[in-house]
């Protein structure tokens, strides 16, 4: 076949097709969405814009109809006034293997991957924007979707697939991207599932907001000792058990519960302790074991800060913190003769502290393709986010035979953290339809807060014993009121990505395989993208190295405003800004300046980082841009 077309007219390029990886309520408050001002008001709820999901399929029956097509399962009266859109691609996955049995010829969702993202994006919440779903899997159908996207019209797309170890003139979202960005429309993704190792970010394209994941204030279930103290743990037991004033069981000869016989002596006796594991996979060995001998009730320790990311649990058990155990084993070993607990189960509590952190595989940077970029952008709720699920699919189960479905399933994962993104992306195209995809994208990054709820840099639970570099978290949780109103904004423009391809010396056949377009030239290429963020790389510790940075930025406040130049000097480095005041005479004024940064050497660590903050006279705005200073070996 590929013979057969390779003088065909308007043939560029031809590679094979490859496999996609998947990425995978309270989060819209955990964010401040849902102030009484703010984004979602000031774009009444996303009015007008349209969010392009292009994923595996969309279950719900969520008019103007872009095109809901009658196929398998599906029909137009699925569309509406929210779901206003579902097309179906398959035709590079039955090109790749024509005898492959598709199980679902529609844009119907029998993967549940789909449904769950499209509905965090575009949601009730979210009133006033529409969907528009594209079900694809394979490479050239990621790239007729996404282009199909832009035919009809979306403003957003938030794609939470990746393609592992394509080059970038390979990859369809990054040819899709470019034909994206030139129309405006703002692409979301996500930074991918494979960390905590420095390097595994998947989505490192500059067009790109690319989301990591983060923990959010939210736990459930309540341990209740017989002297009256509470502990809030971790649950998620699908049923709401008569755990209620049974013997709390701690001794000798079961505390590890790693033999099911042992365990099977006791499993009608009471609640019982568990000793903690310094392996997390010990604990969970711990909990199939349990669910092996049916007991009453049991209690795990985690001495981990992870405790929301252990995910569903089959039989009636909590989970509880290492730092909340010693008063149960002191109450447990005590000479009362009634000792007694209770397990609450199907409570919810939020505003647990300290809360965001970086999930535990949430992929971190650098980009493997893109390293001169720091990525990812921003990080956004991923962790047990409650969302739209195949109804008839199992959600949670009782032992081992016993399974609930619902309507509705907690996920975790950067697929779960790239919708709220590109959610956030949509209110803020709807407020501003005038801005390009890389001014929303630079309000996201330059507002975004490198601090949790305890007013302390974010914890990186890959390192728990480490703050969060912005390779793990980007420039920090998003801050979607705060963007609403960035001050200042770095805009890029079609040829300044080429200029970035040139200097990464891509060929000038894969720089039209992506911009499928003559009009770019390599005549000023450059590393220097017009980004809101600086990562500097250095090879030899012995030796000072020095990168020099130019930056443009465009006043979008009210009118005259004048911004000074705050740094703080990552350690081992000298950075210096010039010139230090910014004085804008009117609105959408652009002004340059200057970075260079020094680096000598720093001994304790490797990865350093800071930032520089453009304050406003005044203090209505601070415009705030993450430097790393990195070892070339991490990329």
């Amino acid at each position: 076949e590929l013979k057969a077309i390779k003088n065909t007219h308007g043939l560029v390029a031809a590679y094979p097709d490859r496999n996609v990886t998947l990425d995978t309520t309270h989060t819209s408050e955990f964010v401040s969405l849902d102030s009484s001002s703010g984004l979602w008001h000031a774009s009444n709820f996303g009015e007008n814009v349209i969010v392009g999901v292009i994923d595996t399929e969309n279950s719900k029956q969520m008019e103007r109809d872009l095109a809901c097509e009658k196929v398998q399962d599906f029909n137009t009266s699925m569309c509406n006034l929210k779901l206003i859109g579902a097309r179906y691609f398959n035709k590079g996955v039955i090109a790749a293997n024509s005898k492959v049995k598709i199980s679902m010829n529609s844009a119907r969702d029998t993967s549940r991957h789909g449904t769950h993202t499209s509905s965090t994006v575009a949601g009730n919440y979210v009133s006033g924007a529409s969907l528009a779903m594209l079900k694809v899997i394979f490479y050239e159908d990621v790239l007729a979707g996404m282009d199909q996207a832009i035919a009809d019209g979306v403003d957003v797309i938030s794609i939470s697939m990746v393609f592992d170890g394509v080059p970038l003139y390979e990859d369809p979202k990054a040819i899709a991207s470019f034909a994206e960005m030139k129309k405006g429309v703002v692409v979301s993704s996500s930074a991918g599932n494979e960390g905590p190792d420095l390097g595994t970010l998947h989505n490192g394209i500059p067009r790109l907001l690319t989301a990591a994941a983060s923990t959010i204030d939210r736990t459930f279930g309540t341990l209740i000792l017989g002297n009256g103290q509470t502990i809030i743990g971790w649950t998620l037991f699908p049923a709401n058990a008569l755990v209620e004033n049974l013997p709390l069981i701690y001794n000798r000869i079961i505390p590890a519960c790693n033999s099911v016989k042992l365990l099977s002596k006791v499993a009608t006796k009471g609640i019982i302790v568990c000793d903690s594991e310094p392996d997390p996979n010990l604990m969970f060995k711990q909990m199939r074991l349990v669910n092996k001998t049916s007991l009453l009730g049991a209690v795990f320790t985690y001495n981990s800060p992870l405790l929301n990311e252990i995910g569903s649990v089959s039989s009636p058990t909590i989970v509880i913190s290492a730092k909340d155990t010693p008063p149960v084993i002191k109450y447990a070993k005590s000479h009362n003769k009634k000792l007694t607990a209770t397990i609450k189960f199907q409570q919810t509590f939020v505003g647990i502290k300290p809360t965001p952190a970086v999930n535990f595989n949430s992929s971190r940077g650098p980009s493997p393709s893109y390293h001169v970029v720091l990525k990812p952008g921003i990080m956004a709720p991923g962790s047990n986010v409650l969302a739209a699920y195949v109804p008839t699919e199992p959600t949670a189960t009782i032992d081992t035979n016993v399974m609930f479905s619902s309507g509705y399933k907690l996920l975790s994962g950067t697929s779960m953290a790239c919708p709220h993104a590109s959610g956030v992306a949509a209110l803020l195209k709807a407020a501003h339809p005038q801005w390009s995809a890389a001014a929303i994208r630079s309000a996201l990054v330059t507002t975004a807060s490198p601090l949790d709820n305890t007013q302390n840099p974010i914890r990186d639970y890959g390192y728990p014993s480490q703050y969060a570099s912005p390779l793990a978290i980007g420039a920090g949780q998003m801050d979607p009121n705060t963007a609403l109103d960035p001050g200042l904004i770095y805009d890029a423009t079609p040829q300044d990505y080429v200029n970035l391809l040139c200097a990464l010396n891509t060929h000038k056949k894969q720089i039209l395989t992506i911009t499928r377009s003559t009009s770019y030239n390599c005549a000023k290429q450059s590393f220097d993208l017009n980004y809101p963020s600086f990562i500097a790389f250095y090879s030899n510790k012995t030796r000072p190295i020095v990168h020099k940075f130019r930056r443009t930025v465009t006043n979008v406040g009210s009118g005259t405003a004048t911004y000074r130049a705050k740094v703080t000097q990552p350690k081992g480095s000298v950075v210096i800004v010039s010139p230090e005041r910014l004085a804008f005479r009117y609105k959408n004024e652009k002004l340059s300046y200057d970075v260079v940064i020094k680096y000598s050497k720093y001994n304790k660590e490797n990865i350093s980082f800071e930032d520089l903050v453009w304050i406003e006279d005044g203090g209505e705005h601070s415009v705030r841009s993450s430097i790393l200073v990195a070892p070339s070996g991490i990329v």
